[in-house]
């Protein structure tokens, strides 16, 4: 049940609000009651659906009576994440069939607001491996930084960038 609910949360706070009558604020917060009548579904099975999903995909309002989505969104929404210093090194997870034009272009946001950069190894394995036997990219984040290129970080440790030029990417091994 976590899993059904937990994918149907992503869909409504990061793409399709409007396919549940949801009203997400500027900054991508929904009510928390209207989520839970949308979807049916009580309190508790929200909270262990935050509490427990392994991409920690989703925040409370300081209150609880908000939430949102930390990152991900393809909707207009303003996050308000302070920049942050990256990392030297941070990576990318992708398949062999994108390369060539990650390559050439460079890492772009595609239909999201940022391109999601991971601190580690593993863990851009895994987002690689959503798509098929995963690649990974290693970025040179010190260099963009120093390039005044803007860093965020999102509140479940997911680093955001508007774009990554193809002279900082590598491939790893």
């Amino acid at each position: 049940m976590n899993i059904r609910i937990s994918k149907k949360l992503a869909l409504y706070l990061r793409h399709a609000p409007e396919k549940i009558g949801l009203n997400l604020d500027e900054a991508g917060w929904a009510d928390v009651e209207d989520i839970l009548a949308a979807l049916r579904i009580t309190r508790a099975e929200l909270d262990d659906v935050v509490a427990t999903n392994d991409k920690q995909r989703f925040a409370f309002s300081e209150d609880g009576a908000k939430i949102r989505a930390s990152q991900g969104h393809s909707i207009p929404v303003e996050l308000d994440l302070p920049r942050q210093t990256p990392p030297a090194v941070l990576y990318h997870g992708t398949v062999a069939r994108f390369l060539d034009a990650i390559l050439r272009d460079g890492l772009r946001p595609m239909n999201r607001h940022h391109v999601h950069l991971s601190a580690t190894i593993d863990t851009a394995l895994k987002v690689g491996a959503r798509r098929g036997k995963p690649v990974v990219l290693v970025v040179d984040a010190a260099a963009m930084d120093a390039d005044g290129v803007p860093f965020w970080l999102s509140a479940n440790g997911v680093w955001l960038t508007d774009h990554v030029p193809p002279r900082h990417l590598s491939r790893f091994r």
